[in-house]
């Protein structure tokens, strides 16, 4: 049975590998909006991203293998005489996956990574159209990525943010098979000041 199973995963691996099959790269992704703003109990961060999915990954879930997905959030001190120090730091986990047989898509949201069973699953969604799953990752409202403790509110900081495909949690052999195919590429990043108190 295990034979069986590799078998048919790497079948399908020279399909989505072929040069022929949806090589083209997706269209420009970016952050189009990002705000980064203190609160008494922390530092929060919204964004607008704007990045269509890479084609290999929209065929693999249309297969029913499950994508995933990283947001995170560095906070650093800047200091003008060394290097910037990071003070926090927050990763967001995400599950998209297809079910062929009631054709609907379910987002799983986790401050951990998510497994295949969905275990550590937080926020679970669910959605009638592969566009509204991925409205739904492209709009990041009011997280917390800092506590109040860590931010210094007399210090100027940088937050820098990147959005990604995790390739790491892709089957081992489409991990082998996306390795510099532009058809797997999906990465965005921002930066953002966040202003002292007393200069806001």
């Amino acid at each position: 049975m295990a034979r069986l199973v590799f078998v048919w995963v790497m079948a399908w691996v020279l399909v989505l590998a072929w040069p022929g099959s949806a090589q083209a790269q997706s269209p420009a992704s970016e952050v189009a909006n990002l705000r980064v703003e203190r609160a008494d109990d922390g530092v929060y961060l919204s964004a607008t991203l704007q990045f269509a999915l890479p084609e290999l990954a929209e065929d693999a879930l249309y297969k029913g293998i499950p994508m995933f997905f990283v947001a995170e959030a560095q906070v650093l001190r800047e200091r003008w005489y060394w290097s910037d120090r990071q003070v926090a730091a927050a990763t967001r986990h995400m599950r998209l996956s297809y079910q062929p047989l009631t054709r609907r898509w379910r987002l799983s949201t986790s401050t951990s990574p998510i497994s295949n069973t969905g275990l550590g699953v937080v926020l679970g969604q669910n959605f009638d159209d592969l566009r509204d799953a991925v409205s739904a990752m492209q709009r990041i409202s009011h997280w917390k990525i800092a506590d109040a403790g860590e931010v210094d509110t007399d210090a100027l900081h940088m937050v820098n943010f990147r959005f990604r495909l995790d390739m790491s949690q892709l089957p081992r052999p489409l991990q082998i098979g996306a390795v510099g195919s532009a058809g797997w590429s999906l990465a965005v990043t921002r930066n953002q000041r966040l202003l002292p108190e007393v200069a806001r």
